[in-house]
């Protein structure tokens, strides 16, 4: 019995010592882990976090890109990637599979509407994968496009939501708004090219963070507090931009591509009095939301070309302010000899001897060689340099460039005082006829109004109105513009075709040759850029349109002035009348208009169906929005000059629903989108050919509208 109790106190005693080592054991590495917070080289504090905090992103939003009236050109929206789940492992119930179960007949189906071989999504699906994606053609997906894929009802198809960058009206200002497109590897949106690369730093926006604790369970724990990082949006930048205006300039472009197949064509349309760009467009062009590029530069700023016979409106008026032109004193037209070299008129014989009035009329050459050597190679270049030509305008868009006015010698000289031998951009050409048009004020050209930090409601930066320079008087403005008008209006003039009814139109033609590769300029009809800068009202303008057109396909009987008279008239005419610029009073009311372009009356307040009928025996084609019974607003308004056979939108209150659009052009698209604020996609050009939301289905503000357009619907 001794002997057991001794053996028991020895088993507690070593027991007693083995607990005791534990212990201190314990005790140490608990002290050592207080001490520095880590267990095998790993943080606790990290790991406690990675357990029991749950932390969320804030999606910031990169800023949107306005025009002046706070349209929408370029924006974020919803976009999503498709993609397989082939992991039969996840599938439980056979019945409902959830991976690819058929993999043939889920290619047959689903490669269609990504655009990709049945064949080649096939090889994909049979990938040693849990999960497969389908490369670019499987990202950046509509809305519209994921709604019509989940109808297929493909077991195994998911989709994963992000953002993208949406350009709602296609081909639109591609040039100056450029694009934006998405990283892949670090799934930021970031600018490359045009002013979404340029205002990058401004646009680009830095996602914030909710971080809460939870417990093991993934609930939030009582009493934690959030911790949040506030998303940084991106700022928003309103243009000068009109969205109508410039929807006036793609569709006149368009038609013009469509009849002549020009190699270039670029387009301007300013505020005289503010130098506010309100449009501004080039052909080729491309659709930012696919990206068709093969010309990356902006024209208008970045493309130096010998601007032809409209330099003559500012080789006048610095003449005319030297006080060395006498409109009715006359000169031997036809040719102009200096040295080994002749200079001739367009028509190589010339008409006479005229008066220098006449000789600005007909575009006469020689007349401005004996202006400029009136003025002599000094007083020239430095009225020229007053005009802006051969500096950059400092225009608030990236890759300008400057052109050069050569008058260092006699020969110079002469061909700089009819636009050859010298160059200038679009936009200093622009900026020069501001003076012209704005009682010699002579105002810089701006296409960014505002940006604004809509996170703290602020406006960071915002452009004015600033006046260069003065280069002529109001006296000698007016007297150009008058001499401009008879460019237009006199039996002799050059720019007949581009007379509006209506309204006094000033403006000049211009037809420059094109160095060829060899050095010398190209011969044939239609080697040469046909241009022509207009205004108008004439006594006091309101808005200013450059059109050039660049080596048109003419038939026998065509002249370059057929392609930029209609996209001139399309832009000034639309854009007047929608900036609501009444006609000139002074004409007799007769000469307003003519049987073909008759004045819109109002038909507010009658009954729909009386409405209708009278705008169809008007020539129009009335279309009706809405369940009421008579007419709340109409567009477009009354006293618009509209060609017979053009659609007038009525609104007769209560619920919209959407009308067949089909062989609709873009601008009549644009129209009821204006009118029923919706949001419109583009794809394509032309007519349209394909709608995303059927006839008859109920539209409210905001609805986003897909058009398929389609040429020679």
């Amino acid at each position: 019995m001794l002997k057991k109790n001794k053996n028991m106190n020895r088993g507690a005693a070593v027991l007693a010592t083995l607990f005791a080592a534990l212990f201190f054991i314990i005790a140490a590495r608990f002290l050592y882990i207080q001490l520095t917070g880590q267990v095998d080289g790993q943080v606790l504090a990290v790991r406690a976090a990675q357990k029991y905090e749950e932390k969320q992103t804030l999606e910031a939003s990169r800023g949107s890109i306005l025009d002046r009236n706070g349209k929408a050109i370029a924006e974020d929206t919803s976009a999503y990637k498709i993609v397989a789940v082939l992991d039969d492992e996840l599938t439980t119930n056979p019945k409902k599979p959830q991976h690819v179960a058929d993999k043939e007949e889920t290619a047959e189906k689903l490669a269609p509407l990504l655009g990709i071989e049945p064949s080649k999504m096939l090889v994909i699906l049979k990938k040693d994968a849990k999960q497969v994606e389908f490369g670019a053609e499987g990202r950046n997906l509509s809305q519209t496009k994921k709604l019509e894929i989940e109808k297929l009802k493909l077991p195994g198809i998911a989709f994963v939501k992000s953002q993208k960058r949406f350009y709602s009206n296609g081909v639109f200002a591609s040039h100056v708004i450029g694009y934006a497109q998405k990283n892949e590897d670090t799934g930021a949106i970031n600018g490359m090219l045009g002013l979404e690369k340029s205002l990058d730093s401004h646009l680009q926006e830095k996602d914030g963070a909710i971080q809460y604790e939870k417990d093991h369970y993934g609930w939030k724990l009582p009493g934690s507090e959030d911790k949040i990082t506030p998303p940084d949006n991106g700022k928003n930048v309103y243009l000068t931009l009109d969205q109508k205006i410039q929807a006036f300039m793609e569709d006149a472009m368009n038609e013009a591509v469509k009849e002549y197949n020009p190699k270039k064509v670029m387009a301007v349309a300013a505020d005289p009095k503010t130098g506010k760009i309100l449009a501004m467009s080039q052909r080729p062009s491309f659709n930012p939301n696919t990206r068709d590029i093969n010309n990356y530069t902006n024209d208008i700023v970045g493309y130096p070309i010998e601007p032809g016979s409209t330099m003559k409106m500012y080789t006048v008026a610095a003449a005319i302010e030297a006080g060395v032109y006498k409109g009715d004193s006359t000169y031997k037209s036809g040719s102009y000899k200096i040295g080994k070299y002749t200079i001739r008129d367009h028509n190589k014989t010339g008409w006479g001897e005229i008066t220098f009035n006449e000789g600005f009329e007909r575009s006469s050459n020689t007349a401005m060689i004996n202006l400029a050597m009136k003025l002599g190679p000094d007083a020239y270049s430095d009225y020229m340099k007053k005009f802006g030509f051969g500096t950059k305008t400092g225009i608030d868009l990236p890759g300008e460039e400057a052109g050069q006015i050569k008058s260092d010698s006699k020969i110079s000289l002469a061909t700089a005082s009819f636009g050859q031998g010298s160059t200038a951009t679009v936009i200093e050409q622009i900026q020069a006829a501001t003076a012209i048009a704005n009682d010699g004020k002579m105002m810089k050209p701006y296409i960014i109004d505002q940006i604004v930090d809509t996170d703290k409601n602020k406006v960071v930066s915002k452009n004015e109105p600033k006046q260069v320079s003065q280069p002529i008087s109001e006296k000698t403005a007016s007297q150009v513009r008058d001499l401009m008008g008879k460019v237009v209006t006199s039996k002799n003039g050059t720019g007949k075709p581009y007379a509006i009814e209506g309204y006094d139109v000033a403006g000049k033609t211009g037809t420059a040759q094109i160095p060829g590769e060899n050095g010398r300029y190209m011969t044939g009809k239609e080697n040469f850029i046909f241009s022509f800068m207009g205004m108008a009202p004439k006594d006091d303008p309101e808005l200013l349109v450059y059109v050039a057109v660049q080596q048109p396909e003419l038939e026998p009987t065509e002249t370059g002035s057929m392609p930029v008279s209609g996209i001139f008239k399309t832009i000034m005419q639309n854009s007047l009348q929608y900036l609501q610029i009444e006609p000139d009073e002074k004409q007799p009311e007769k000469e307003k208009t003519n049987a073909k372009d008759p004045v819109m009356e109002s038909v507010i307040g009658l009954n729909k169906k009386e409405a209708e009928s009278r705008l169809k025996n008007g020539g129009y084609q009335p279309i009706a929005l809405g369940t009421g019974t008579t007419v709340e607003a109409q567009s477009p308004s009354e006293t618009s000059v509209l060609a017979k056979g053009e659609k007038v939108f009525l609104q007769t209150g209560g619920r919209v629903k959407m009308p067949d659009i089909s062989g609709w052009s873009k601008r009549d698209i644009m129209k009821l989108a204006d009118l029923l604020q919706l949001r419109v996609s583009f794809t394509g050009e032309g007519f349209s050919a394909k709608q995303s939301l059927p006839k008859g289905t109920l539209v409210s503000e905001d609805t986003l509208l897909t058009v398929k357009l389609k040429p020679h619907f």
